[in-house]
């Protein structure tokens, strides 16, 4: 560049929409390296807790024992203080074991049919040793109780009945300890805190306003037709052409395609903005929409961070051996 400038961008965010499980953003004045980066980040790296080690006493249900730690570890537990918690492998308090305070949550499960009714074991069922981290479900129900009602009625509505772990009969019993313990979804998808991350170009959409007068009101709305979604309308007053939702294009170039079939080419002009995105996230509910997004801008952070000292160390390095070949 001129004068031996670098040149910097702003990525700026805007928030469109913003639930606990939920979001839709834009993301502004960068590319699509950095927009694909922060998506797999969202996916890939920022942390969350699961169920990683079970420990099973007593298992006389229909379900062996790997089948339950399995369905164990896919439980979404809330994850609000993952980002301090320490990971396994890197904890002197235990020397690694995964089974301390800094590193790890302990639950137990204690279940055992008396009845001729089916029993339904629900993660309602796992008693956390610490309150902060519970299954997503069971917060749920607890914040409701909080907000008005008892937790038992909470927990038995049918938006926070459980996720059934496994189904017992008369005499059957099921007796476990498991331990929690902090990861990314880069090592398994249990600790994946999104259930979908996407983005898409936000498209340009610039219609011939003369070619479009040109045609009839039959071929205005076959033209609109022509669109899989509803990208265009007909104003009832006016008559014409509007573009009532441009997200809504999926870059299938349909009515681009129709236009040159109804010999009026060059009718609409549809480009994708290089520099503009627009996100949707889904959370599985193990960390909020928008916290999933902070974290991964702190973790996308973290990695920039490390790789710029090691490129400092590494030219410091050389620059060393260099002036020692110079003596």
């Amino acid at each position: 560049m001129e004068g031996g400038g670098s040149y910097h961008r702003m990525p700026k965010v805007r928030i469109r929409e913003m639930k606990d499980d939920y979001l839709k953003f834009e993301l502004r004045e960068t590319d699509a390296s950095m927009a694909n980066a922060l998506r797999r980040v969202m996916l890939a790296e920022v942390p969350t807790i699961a169920i990683d080690l079970v420990e099973i006493e007593i298992n006389s249900s229909v379900l062996n024992d790997e089948f339950i730690a399995h369905r164990l570890g896919l439980i979404p537990l809330v994850s609000d203080r993952a980002m301090e918690m320490r990971f396994s492998r890197d904890c002197d308090a235990c020397d690694g074991d995964g089974q301390c305070q800094f590193c790890s949550v302990e639950f137990h499960l204690w279940a055992r049919c008396e009845s001729d009714q089916t029993l339904d074991v629900t993660s309602a069922d796992l008693k956390s040793n610490d309150p902060l981290v519970q299954p997503v479900d069971v917060a749920r129900a607890i914040d409701a109780a909080a907000a008005g009602g008892t937790l038992s009625s909470a927990v038995d509505s049918s938006d926070n009945r459980g996720i059934i772990i496994v189904k017992l009969r008369r005499g059957q019993e099921l007796r476990l300890r498991a331990i929690a313990r902090k990861g990314i979804g880069k090592d398994h998808a249990k600790w994946s805190p999104g259930a979908t991350v996407t983005f898409m170009y936000e498209p340009d959409i610039h219609i011939n306003e003369e070619m479009m007068e040109s045609l009839t009101l039959d071929e205005k709305r076959q033209w609109i037709d022509s669109s899989p979604t509803k990208v265009f309308d007909i104003d009832p007053n006016t008559q014409q052409v509007v573009i009532v939702d441009p997200e809504a294009y999926t870059y299938d170039e349909e009515v681009i395609k129709k236009a040159e079939a109804m010999g009026k080419s060059g009718l609409v002009e549809i480009y994708a903005k290089e520099d503009s995105f627009i996100f949707t996230v889904e959370s599985t509910g193990a960390v909020k929409a928008y916290q999933m997004l902070v974290n991964a801008i702190d973790v996308l952070r973290q990695k920039l961070d490390a790789v710029r000292y090691t490129e400092d160390a590494d030219f410091h390095l050389l620059d060393e051996h260099m002036g020692g070949a110079a003596l």
